[in-house]
């Protein structure tokens, strides 16, 4: 691991508090010492309180900030004499201590300080460091591994036993303190949990963590062939992972999205016993749950015996008083196959994947080391169902509907098929954008979107994009079947055999093609939807426009069929039918002009050329797409409604 101070960045910053902030952000830039909000920073200094007074501060990472972007804004100030006083105590509840470090806090306004404040504030210098590096982790993870951590790096660094975190780990700091030399001791390593360094310099206090997670890295690297032997794992077929991903949903109560990865774990022969001893470290058992479920491919018979294990957890060490988590897998292994995640977003599926992904890599590591072996399942427990933990549930914001819920959108690249899926990933959907035109890979940089680049008129990309897409978000409930194309006016008889072949290849055949994919997915979906856009031409079709006109119409027959065959199986088909939406890529400023002149009106006044007086727009569209998905028109199959603004000739 290398440092990345850089004398030219640090020097902008000429406060501790700035240099704090900036070396936090170097520490946040490796997922090997911190992930998603993980690790903990702080710094010690002096300032003036209400009275004029010098007042000794300790600026402590906020709660739910991420070292990887954190600013000065993102610390705590406490009180630092306070944070010492109570380390003396001999007892303190966890949610007393929470309140204490809320009282602790010279401004109220500021972020919740570190459930690890005290402990910083016990460590004698002015900078400290604290991240839960993987190399570090993994090694005390093995058989032998508090030995092999003490032979590693000597009497120079305290390595302590694991507890749990909060009053407990600042209390045994407290104790080993006593008898510490500050001077001599350059780390900190608290077994199973993490590395704390520190210096009275910001660069120093950071590069002695560079210096001991490489100390590490260096050991496993000599004692593990790290080439890896995931490329001979068997690909495991998507409607496989969805029908598995339909199996956690029904466990958790609702939708969830999952994806599957190839991972040299699962080519481990003994990966269903050394992947269930525990996690890598105890607090990724919130993201994680301790253990994975395994797949076999029997796949209800494999979640209802996660289900009945994790209960048998649960009834082993609850005490009364405790509220028992959802018993649905949050990983899962597949010997010979690889990995998967489930979470019940997007957002939380990427973390809990970057999780199980350095877990499955330390686990392997591990056995290759002497065999995994992580903390025992009470301590795992203790963590998960930790007062302050339990004390969250019930206060989450209520999620919205299409959270846990996978859509495809076809033409997302721009106009309506754009408009809705953004507006479906800013309600918490996942989103595989499909479009011919490669900017759809760029639609979003959300965790919760993928694009990819599609002909929709050649079988196998379609059936290659749906399979990428599933393993990716494991499932497919909502089709929004959008992709078209407006041709040039041209009547019948002027229009071309391959001019016809065209319109009705994009128009009809693509939506077929992709319809046909998709059934399989949403079979196994929650709450299965499909809107197709079809168009006005397809209810009252105009001269010139011939093949676009019997394009739509079938377009809507296919869907009034989907409707009829699907509702067996709870999915919904429903159909737009859009008219004059002038912002999308069809229309172009000659077109539109054109069009205006056509009928002696001006652009503004053809834009508004219906009853109500009003323009369409994608966004107008997008709305009443996501209506039609909605439990809003959950009783609804079959149905055709018109988004133009009131026409004469469809009315």
């Amino acid at each position: 691991m290398k440092s990345l101070w850089d004398d030219r960045v640090a020097g902008q910053f000429e406060t501790p508090l700035g240099r704090r902030a900036y070396t936090s952000r170097l520490l946040g830039q490796s997922d090997d010492l911190v992930l998603h909000g993980g690790g903990n920073t702080s710094v010690k200094d002096a300032a003036a309180n209400i009275f004029a007074e010098p007042e000794e501060i300790l600026y402590v990472k906020g709660s739910g900030h991420d070292l990887r972007t954190i600013g000065e804004n993102g610390f705590a100030p406490t009180r630092l004499a306070h944070l010492k006083r109570l380390a003396e105590l001999d007892t303190l509840s966890d949610t007393d201590m929470m309140r204490e470090l809320k009282c602790s806090l010279t401004n109220p306004q500021a972020p919740a300080p570190s459930v690890e404040a005290i402990l910083h504030a016990l460590i004698p210098h002015k900078y400290v460091d604290h991240t839960h590096a993987d190399a570090v982790v993994t090694i005390s993870n093995t058989v032998g591994g508090e030995e092999k951590i003490r032979a590693i790096y000597g009497e120079h660094v305290l390595v302590l036993p694991y507890v749990m975190p909060g009053f407990i780990l600042a209390r045994q700091v407290f104790k080993a303190a006593q008898s510490v030399n500050w001077q001599e001791c350059r780390a900190i390593i608290l077994l199973h949990h993490g590395v704390f360094t520190f210096a009275d310099d910001a660069r120093e206090s950071y590069e002695n963590m560079i210096e001991i997670v490489t100390i590490a890295e260096d050991y496993i690297a000599s004692h593990v062939d790290t080439a890896g032997s995931a490329g001979s794992l068997a690909p495991v077929p998507a409607l496989e992972f969805a029908r598995a991903r339909k199996q956690v949903g029904l466990l958790r109560g609702g939708g969830v999205v999952g994806r599957f990865l190839a991972n040299d774990l699962a080519s481990l022969e003994n990966m269903e016993d050394c992947s269930r001893r525990g996690p890598l470290t105890p607090d990724h058992v919130l993201h994680t749950k301790r253990i994975p479920m395994v797949l076999t491919g029997e796949h209800q018979a494999d979640a209802e015996r996660f289900a009945a294990e994790y209960r048998d957890y649960f009834s082993r060490h609850a005490q009364s008083g405790l509220t028992c988590l959802d018993v649905a897998p949050r990983w899962a292994v597949w010997k010979g196959r690889g990995v998967a995640t489930f979470a019940p977003n997007g957002k939380r599926l990427e973390v809990c994947t970057d999780i199980v992904d350095h877990t499955a890599r330390a686990i392997w590591q591990g056995e290759k080391l002497g065999g995994w072996q992580a903390l025992p399942e009470k301590d795992i427990f203790e963590l998960e169902y930790w007062e302050l933990e339990q004390a969250k549930l019930g206060k989450s914001a209520k999620a919205s509907e299409f959270e846990g819920r996978v859509a495809v959108v076809t033409g997302a690249a721009s106009g309506i098929g754009r408009a809705t899926a953004e507006m479906l990933i800013d309600e918490g959907a996942c989103v595989i954008g499909l479009d011919i035109d490669s900017s759809v890979t760029a639609l979003s940089a959300s965790p919760l979107y993928l694009g990819l680049v599609v002909d929709l008129t050649t079988t196998s990309a379609v059936r290659k994009a749906f399979s990428e897409g599933v393993l990716h978000f494991g499932g497919v409930d909502i089709l929004f079947s959008n992709a078209g194309s407006f041709p040039p006016g041209s009547y019948l008889e002027q229009t071309t055999d391959a001019q016809w072949s065209g319109v009705l290849s994009v128009n009809l055949d693509s939506h077929f093609r992709v319809l046909r994919e998709a059934i399989p997915y949403l079979r196994e979906g929650f709450d299965s939807a499909v809107v197709i856009n079809a168009s006005k031409n397809a209810i009252a079709p105009g001269p010139g426009v011939g093949a676009y006109s019997v394009a739509k119409a079938a377009l809507t027959q296919l869907a009034r069929v989907a409707a009829m065959e699907l509702a067996a199986d709870g999915v919904r088909v429903n159909v737009l039918h859009p008219d004059a939406v002038f912002d999308t890529a069809i229309w172009t400023d000659d077109m539109l002009k054109a069009r205006a002149d056509k009928y002696g009106l001006s652009i503004e006044d053809y834009k508004r050329r219906n009853l109500l007086k009003t323009e369409i727009a994608s966004v107008d569209v997008a709305r009443a797409v996501l209506a039609l998905l909605s439990k809003s028109f959950g009783k609804s199959t079959g149905l055709q409604l018109t988004i133009d603004g009131g026409n004469e000739r469809t009315i």
